[in-house]
């Protein structure tokens, strides 16, 4: 018993340990794959994240003698599928089962090799990382990493900026670089020992440069062109400059002529105020009976400070050639004394006290003017007061065009019954006023039926009614379209396009529901609460006439005279083909350096000697380089640096250098346009010219 069960144990210690082993093999693939394209410290981090992580995963502690019995019975048949008897005790073993026991152990300790399943995850561990080992070594030799920047630009608005550790110029001690942003940022003044810059828009930067030796002249060269020399002090070991830092690019330090590597300049732009206007909508109707104000919220945010914010308004009264314009600046009752990055705006605007009547309409929109002083402004927003009076015009029944039924614009009539009655109150009696009330509710009512009709909705008329048979007559017994007419339900009709498009049924829905409201105050005898409903659903319904109106252009053609003489002649010897030449001159390529410099970097990969005319290629590419670095120094730094170095040095060229090369000019070429070309035709065995040359005999 004792040594089956030790023969086991054997097994599990062995297979947890190449569970193990094959963890780390896994992780040691990935950070391998991590540090040939970011770095070191990534690659440790990944590594111990991904050992963590598999091990978690596979569970190498759960391993059991169970587990190793099940596995030995399922690969080894002499065992017959009684390696399990091992691990239980002897005393609870019957006669048979101790006889079992004896010739397991014996199995187990002739076993010649283990089973191939221990060790399937180590195998499979171990090509994994060499797989992964050979992609690191050639990405390491192609020069690809990620210090290359993205096309998706991010702005960093640290103080410090985070690089990696800058090359500086032998002769240089130590460097102090005060940063002073403009005053509308409300930022303090920093320090900085690194010459990469990312300053504000308009900063003011002083450079105090020490020399370890004393120097005749230390200068600045901003993107190749500006010359900046920096004022030394007694011993020409100290130097010091002042710059205002308006546009991005790259600069460089000369002392005595001699250049260091290229430092980035980022500059941080102020951007315009953000308006964001909640309340209200861009179209909005005050309806009749609501109150004639409209209450204005508006969020305003800006990256250093809003100054101020003023509510443009414009009020148009009258119509036609007699309208007539006036402008308000309006107030918000905030302070923008303490100019904070966002402000919460709100602002009640009373129409009445504008001048506003019904009929006028009122534009306005928000501006807003940041501490630099720019401005911006939203799009205009529009409050109209409802006229009545256009309303109840009949101008809309004698027109022409209006080929609307009658009942279309019944609503009308409900609206001046509810006037009436409303005047009336006083002299008649409250069982009279509540009982004209619901008998208006009755026909408003009645019209919500008809426009549900063009719905598919169902009558309500016979709601609560004595019930009618329709097909009670002997005559319909066997009339089976009365039956189905009778008692199928037609519901999928609401829903079809055969009537209306869906803006207008939608429109057509909205006027139901108004529509609903007034009856429910009219039934509950309130019909000053019913009046603002009907009066909204009546001008849903002007703008339903006024959509299905259309106009067509009259349009005339006065052909010239025909020459009766000439009529069916046939006479064509003054029709000729107009021959016309074109020389078309193809448009410049601004990327043609570029695409000069791809074949000779290529040719540097695989060791070729520089000649003159490559040199001069990757000279103009250079050049093209620079000028993109200046717009764009975060995105070209790196490769104008490289290319700087190969062109120094071309007979000991990094292939590190020639990958950020070649990146940076992908990054820069876009896909040629094809141009336009005759198809290509197979030849036929000149069958064709003799095909057309017999149809001339």
């Amino acid at each position: 018993m004792d040594s089956g069960i030790t023969q086991l144990r054997i097994l599990r210690r062995r297979w947890m340990a190449y569970e193990v082993a094959a963890c780390i093999l896994l992780a040691l693939a990935i950070a391998s794959l991590a540090f040939s394209i970011i770095n070191l410290l990534c690659a440790m981090v990944l590594f111990v994240i991904s050992l963590a992580a598999l091990l978690y995963i596979r569970k190498p502690w759960k391993i059991t003698d169970n587990k190793v019995s099940s596995l030995l019975n399922l690969y080894y048949p002499q065992l017959e599928e009684s390696c399990d008897l091992v691990l239980k005790p002897y005393d609870e073993l019957n006669l048979l089962e101790r006889f079992q026991v004896a010739k397991v152990e014996t199995a187990l300790l002739h076993l010649n090799e283990q089973p191939k399943q221990i060790s399937k995850h180590l195998r499979q561990s171990g090509i994994i990382l060499v797989l992964l080992l050979g992609v690191s070594f050639a990405i390491a030799k192609s020069g690809i990493s990620l210090d290359f920047p993205s096309k998706i630009a991010t702005h960093r608005t640290d103080s410090t900026v985070k690089t990696i550790p800058e090359k500086v110029l032998p002769e240089i001690e130590s460097q102090r670089i005060s940063i002073t942003p403009p005053a509308y940022t409300g930022k303090a003044k920093r320090e900085q020992s690194q010459f990469t810059l990312n300053v504000e828009e308009g900063s003011e930067v002083k450079w105090d440069i020490k020399t370890n030796i004393a120097v005749k002249q230390v200068s600045l060269l901003f993107n190749e062109t500006e010359n900046i020399r920096l004022s030394p002090n007694g011993d020409h070991t100290g130097f010091t400059g002042r710059e205002t830092i308006s546009k991005p690019g790259f600069y460089q330090v000369a002392i005595d002529g001699k250049l260091s590597d290229l430092y980035q300049v980022e500059v941080i732009k102020d951007a315009p105020p953000v308006i964001r206007i909640i309340t209200p909508k861009p179209y909005t109707f005050i309806d009749a009976g609501e109150k004639p104000q409209v209450n204005i919220t508006t969020q305003v945010s800006d990256d250093y400070g809003v100054s101020n914010a003023l509510l443009m308004a414009t009020v148009a009264k009258g119509s036609g050639e007699a309208v007539k314009f006036k402008e308000y600046k309006l107030q918000f009752s905030n302070s923008f004394n303490e100019r904070k990055p966002k402000y919460d705006l709100q602002k009640l605007v009373d129409l009445k006290a504008l001048d506003m009547e019904p009929g006028d309409e009122l534009y306005f929109y928000i501006l807003a003017t940041d501490n630099h002083n720019q401005q911006s402004r939203t799009d205009a927003y529009t409050v109209t007061i409802q006229d009545t009076a256009a309303l109840l015009s009949m101008n809309g029944i004698v027109a022409g065009t209006d080929l609307k039924p009658e009942f279309f614009r019944s609503e009308r009539q409900i609206i001046i019954d509810s006037e009436h009655l409303l005047k009336e109150k006083d002299t008649i009696s409250a069982e009279k006023f509540n009982g004209l009330s619901n008998d208006l509710g009755v026909d408003q009512k009645l019209l919500r039926l008809r426009y549900g009709k063009f719905l598919g909705e169902e009558s309500e008329s016979n709601i609560g009614g004595p019930e009618q048979n329709g097909v009670s007559d002997p005559k319909d017994f066997s009339n089976i379209n009365k039956i189905m007419d009778e008692y199928t339900d037609k519901h999928d009709n609401a829903e079809d396009a055969g009537l209306f498009e869906p803006a207008i049924k939608a429109q057509l829905k909205a006027t139901l529901t108004e529509m609903w409201n007034a009856e429910l105050h009219l039934r509950m005898y309130k019909p000053q609460d019913a009046l603002p409903f009907e009066y909204k659903a009546l001008r849903l319904l002007k703008d339903l006439q006024q959509k299905s109106r259309s106009y067509v252009a009259k349009t005339s053609y006065n052909p010239p005279p025909l020459k009766m003489e000439k009529r069916l002649s046939g006479e064509l010897k003054k029709i000729v083909e107009p021959d016309v030449h074109y020389t078309m001159k193809g448009a410049d390529n601004p990327y043609q350096a570029m695409q000069n410099a791809v074949p000779v970097l290529e040719q540097l990969k695989s060791g070729a000697i520089m000649n003159g005319a490559s040199l001069h290629a990757l000279q103009l590419a250079e050049q093209q380089l620079s000028s993109r670095a200046t717009a764009q120094p975060a995105e070209y730094i790196s490769s104008v640096s490289a290319m700087r170095r190969i062109l120094a040095s071309p007979k000991q060229v990094q292939a590190a250098d020639i990958g950020r090369v070649e990146k940076a000019i992908q990054f820069t070429l876009q896909a040629a346009k094809p141009m336009p070309k005759a198809n290509a035709t197979q030849a036929d065995m000149g069958l064709a010219q003799q095909y057309y040359k017999n149809l001339n005999k």
